[in-house]
């Protein structure tokens, strides 16, 4: 009988938030994969918990995985922790959940802390739809993409920082999105917690003069709904009908939907459209 993976949430800051399913199974398992096990440590020595411990991390994560699968395969239980938060959420938890996956594993979940969704509920920002990015990426280029994918983002918007490159984060993201609402928060369920409900701009000269402590999590504004509308009316007044009848066949729209689509944006009847198209062909 194969053994069962387990996620286990861990606190964010506060040790109190640990739930008691959770001390149960740590200490049940058979093995507890943790991050960085003298982090992990600390924690297990709070709750007087003794089971043996593995690393898996960002580096270890391939091969380390193949070896937790065989356990798992062998019958063994296994719980998976990350050094704050759900495992899974921006860490390898994620390819360790997926190998299970592929491997027949039972996978489950014990719910806890999650900084992504801690934040968004104290953000005063709408939650109903939302759009997480976790770390924006290194890379120079990469970073560029990501950031101009979230121009026309019309949901809420979390990301994770390090206190270090907040205000390098904050000015590109005022450069790219334009002044929107914004909540940083930091230090969440600890002692010295902060929420600053402000705006890109505000938020940039703060803590360009501020080092800010601790890891970050910001919740922007998504572009409202009807700028968005705007844009993509103007976008369209400097089009023929034939490019604007395009616009809508590159997003794989028919050619029949995709003129009566640019014949409601002009405000004029779809034989207006035809018969505009047939000009624009030389046709008569």
């Amino acid at each position: 009988m194969q053994g069962i993976l387990y996620l286990c949430a861990t606190p964010i800051g506060n040790l109190e938030d640990m739930t008691f399913r959770a001390v149960r199974v740590l200490k049940e398992v058979d093995l507890i994969a943790a991050e960085d096990t003298r982090n992990s440590i600390k924690l297990l020595n709070h709750f007087d918990i003794h089971t043996p411990m593995t690393s898996y991390h960002e580096y270890n994560k391939f091969d380390k995985g193949k070896e937790l699968v065989a356990r798992l395969r062998e019958g063994k239980n296994v719980a998976l922790i990350t050094d704050a938060g759900m495992p899974g959420i921006s860490d390898p938890g994620e390819e360790l959940v997926k190998m299970c996956a592929e491997a027949g594993i039972t996978v489950t979940a014990l719910p806890g802390a999650c900084a992504c969704v801690t934040a968004l509920t104290l953000s005063g920002l709408g939650t109903r739809r939302f759009a997480f990015e976790a770390f924006l990426p290194g890379d120079k280029k990469e970073r560029r993409q990501a950031l101009d994918g979230l121009k026309n983002e019309t949901r809420t918007i979390v990301l994770y920082e390090a206190p270090h490159r907040l205000a390098r984060t904050l000015e590109e993201l005022l450069e790219t999105l334009g002044n929107r609402g914004i909540s940083v928060c930091r230090e969440l369920t600890k002692k010295h917690e902060t929420i600053f409900r402000t705006d890109l701009e505000k938020a940039l000269s703060r803590y360009r003069e501020e080092e800010p402590r601790g890891e970050c999590v910001l919740v922007i504004e998504g572009k409202p709904e009807e700028e968005l509308i705007r844009e993509k009316q103007e976008a369209w007044k400097e089009m023929t009908p034939e490019q604007h009848v395009g616009m809508y066949e590159s997003q794989g729209i028919p050619r029949k939907e995709a003129m009566r689509l640019a014949a409601k944006d002009r405000g004029v009847s779809r034989r207006e459209i035809y018969q505009a198209l047939l000009s624009d062909s030389g046709e008569e």
